[in-house]
């Protein structure tokens, strides 16, 4: 299955039927665009729009947020998840504004050796901001691909390499194209090509899915370790205790964390991780946010 099988009936599907998103209106800046990356790591969209609103608001440009003390991009974070996105976006603004003027680059390797920035970050910049020609892959990507091209149910655990190359065999020749493409894919995984309940009877390449035309067959190849439940665990912990340092400006006493969570052993972990990650500081009075 190549390029002109769905290809042009995907693209003509999201022309008209994309979400209106932030990121995705003219005259969006590409510092609005990496800021917004970040955030929809493992975050739904819909969490995300106002809180980018907020931080850019806040921080128009890297420059702006590389002034500011790292806590206080770890409290604008708040219910954001994986606050250890904070602290990267922020030595992101740090390193844009030191070695770039202040201006987020568009060159794939230089956005790579950005602090925090991955391949599908660097790609999708350099895609959705600049107008770039590469593959953007995702989780709903690779699920797209998965399924229309290899009638797999589920994508195997992520390659780069692989689900790079697996993208650009299809992606489409001219800039244009292409970006619409690699935003297309993303959108179709995201709320139609679902990971639970597919909407196959919506989807615009049902005629050339692999998988619909195989039946539908269960997946039963190698899949990513199942993440722990977040209940009890020591990532719970750890929320709690930041969003403790978050609701004020000055040191959080010891004393005041063993309300938090009662098992002081667990506790101490929690606090240990934050200490190492460098979410928290140690100072005479207590706990508090870096830079506080």
């Amino acid at each position: 299955m190549g390029r002109v099988s769905i290809a042009p009936d995907l693209s003509d599907w999201f022309r008209a039927n994309a979400r209106d998103l932030p990121w995705r209106r003219p005259g969006f800046t590409a510092w609005g665009t990496l800021v917004s990356e970040f955030m929809l790591q493992q975050t739904p969209v819909a969490r995300v729009i106002p809180r980018l609103a907020e931080w850019l608001e806040r921080w128009p440009s890297p420059s702006a947020l590389a002034a500011a003390p790292p806590g206080d991009a770890v409290r604008a974070w708040a219910s954001l998840g994986y606050p250890r996105r904070a602290l990267n976006l922020h030595a992101c603004a740090v390193a844009i504004a030191e070695l770039h003027g202040g201006v987020v680059p568009e060159d794939v390797d230089q956005l790579l050796a950005l602090p925090g920035v991955g391949p599908y970050t660097a790609r999708a910049v350099a895609v959705f901001a600049y107008g770039h020609r590469h593959p953007v892959v995702d989780t709903n990507v690779r699920r797209v691909l998965a399924r229309a091209v290899d009638g797999l149910g589920e994508p195997a655990p992520p390659s780069t390499r692989r689900d790079l190359a697996a993208m650009d065999a299809l992606l489409p020749v001219t800039l244009t194209d292409a970006r619409v493409f690699n935003a297309a894919a993303m959108e179709l995984g995201a709320i139609v090509c679902t990971a639970r309940a597919p909407k196959c009877d919506e989807c615009p390449i049902r005629d050339a899915c692999a998988w619909r035309a195989e039946g539908y067959p269960v997946y039963l190849g190698a899949r990513k370790p199942v993440q722990k439940r977040f209940e009890g665990s020591d990532r719970q912990v750890r929320g709690l205790i930041l969003a403790e340092l978050r609701a004020v400006d000055v040191p959080v006493p010891a004393s005041e964390l063993t309300a938090v969570w009662a098992d002081g052993t667990q506790r101490s972990r929690a606090i240990a991780g934050l200490l190492s990650d460098g979410l928290a500081v140690r100072t005479d009075a207590g706990y508090a946010l870096p830079g506080h």
